[in-house]
């Protein structure tokens, strides 16, 4: 049974209902894959090559005669993935950085916010492209290039709550106390500051699967023959006249999934924000 407060929280806030929704059945069906999959994402039916969606192959085949529906399920079990490790990567790193550079100001904070500078200047999409093109193209190099280029907003933002937590009254009260440093920082400013790291990282997530799926798409992300939205897209470009739905259902998922974590981080912005919330 939820509790009665987030009951009345989804029941006033359609988006974040339908956002949740969306997340949480995209989610579950990428983890139960194995389960309701009917077949393995790479068996091979040479007889029903480019076959359109029908009573057996619910979304058809693709030009090796596998099922589409089947790599569709598995696909998401990538993006998800690496969806969720980047951001945990970017959240990561931006965080320790915001809360430094916020905290200990001066030559610290010069240092850090040089640093992020320089690295906006750079457009993320080309940046990692330019680092993947030295590397060579696997699901563990895309994850964490995507996470190390990623981080630079978390910074900014974790940097900006801290120097508002630093001057509040609980801080002082600790820091006179003689607690540690890192006391400070984990115990008392950064549980106060994460309600705009989780927003981020919703929004981050979107971003990171949106990322991949282009670097597959470019052939430069997830290898075949492992299965991701990306490259299902790349495998049904050259037969979309003939084979419309090799496109459309890796298309249709890569944006119902983003629409969905799109929602949710728009439906929590609006409910930690006090602005929004009067409005």
């Amino acid at each position: 049974m939820l509790p009665r407060a987030v009951k009345k929280l989804l029941g006033r806030n359609c988006m974040l209902t339908l956002g949740l929704a969306i997340v949480c059945g995209m989610s579950l069906a990428a983890l139960l894959a194995p389960l309701l999959a009917p077949f393995h994402p790479d068996a091979l039916h040479l007889d029903h090559i480019l076959e359109p969606p029908s009573s057996r192959f619910w979304l058809g085949t693709d030009r090796l005669g596998r099922d589409v529906f089947s790599r569709l399920l598995y696909g998401g079990r990538i993006s998800l993935w690496v969806g969720f490790v980047a951001v945990g990567i970017s959240i990561g790193i931006g965080t320790a950085l915001g809360l430094v550079s916020g905290y200990f100001r001066r030559w610290v904070d010069e240092c850090i916010m040089r640093l992020v500078d320089i690295m906006l200047c750079f457009p993320s999409f080309f940046l990692i492209l330019a680092v993947i093109a030295f590397l060579e193209p696997s699901l563990t190099n895309i994850m964490v290039v995507i996470g190390l280029t990623s981080w630079m907003g978390v910074t900014r933002l974790v940097r900006a709550e801290t120097l508002s937590l630093r001057e509040r009254e609980f801080v002082a009260a600790a820091r006179l106390a003689g607690t540690s440093t890192g006391r400070i920082l984990f115990r008392h400013i950064l549980p106060n500051a994460l309600a705009p790291v989780l927003i981020t990282a919703t929004l981050g997530v979107a971003g990171a699967i949106l990322t991949e799926s282009s670097l597959s798409f470019l052939g430069l992300g997830v290898q075949p023959p492992t299965a991701s939205w990306g490259n299902m897209l790349m495998d049904g470009k050259s037969v979309i006249e003939t084979a419309p739905w090799l496109s459309l259902y890796p298309g249709l998922a890569i944006l119902v999934t983003v629409l969905g974590y799109n929602l949710l981080g728009e439906s929590l912005r609006d409910y930690f924000d006090p602005r929004l919330k009067q409005r």
